[in-house]
């Protein structure tokens, strides 16, 4: 098993290159490293988060848009005014990156993914709009690629201070003293509050579109 800091930081600026793709090579660096906290949030990143753990806040209240389903038009925007759509358009995205990036690389540009509301807040809802039929969240592809790229980030600054520090090249192992040396950056919360700042200024690709034939054979080569 080797690992090199230099390789990661490569393939996190390479558009071509999926994030599902590069987070099982991210978690062997944080294990060699030592870095456990690292380790621990980049699995549960890659896995997903269960239900009722706490989650980040950028994968917290996500707003999407309140859709009906008509028999004669299909799925429209539902009939909600401003406040229902406060209370009952935002969600929590708790998939993992290998299930949210798929989503975002199979959506087009200018759609979205749709979620189903829980039957209580899907109850409630139908009782104030007076609407019997379905309801659903649709979340963008922008709000996807945003929680992706604050990720991406995170992993791309922590991999600048492993380099900063003097440990690029290929790694077989590091050294006791490389491990001690850097454990002061086992902190991901560090990373992904300054990837939450700063993303916008950092050079990360956004989700590519999967073309037709990739969607319907999967990736090649």
């Amino acid at each position: 098993m080797s690992a090199s800091v230099n390789h990661l930081e490569e393939r996190i600026r390479d558009e071509a290159d999926p994030l599902l793709e590069i987070m099982p090579a991210a978690i062997t660096l944080a294990m060699m490293l030592r870095h456990r906290k690292m380790a621990a949030w980049l699995r549960v990143e890659f896995e997903g988060y269960s239900e009722g753990e706490s989650l980040p806040p950028y994968r917290c209240e996500i707003p999407g848009h309140i859709m009906a389903k008509y028999p004669q038009y299909g799925w429209i925007p539902a009939p909600v005014d401003e406040q229902q759509n406060l209370d009952f358009g935002c969600v929590d995205l708790s998939e993992g990156v290998k299930v949210a990036e798929r989503v975002c690389m199979n959506c087009k540009k200018g759609t979205g993914n749709q979620i189903t509301l829980s039957p209580e807040r899907l109850a409630l809802l139908r009782s104030q709009i007076n609407q019997t039929g379905d309801l659903a969240i649709t979340i963008s592809r922008v709000s996807y690629c945003k929680m992706l790229r604050i990720i991406r980030s995170a992993v791309y600054l922590w991999s600048l201070e492993l380099i900063e520090l003097g440990l690029a090249g290929d790694h077989n192992s590091f050294k006791e003293t490389d491990k001690v040396k850097a454990a002061h950056l086992d902190d991901p919360a560090v990373f992904w509050r300054r990837a939450m700042e700063e993303e916008a200024d950092l050079p990360i690709p956004d989700v590519r579109s999967s073309g037709f034939f990739e969607r319907m054979f999967g990736r090649t080569g």
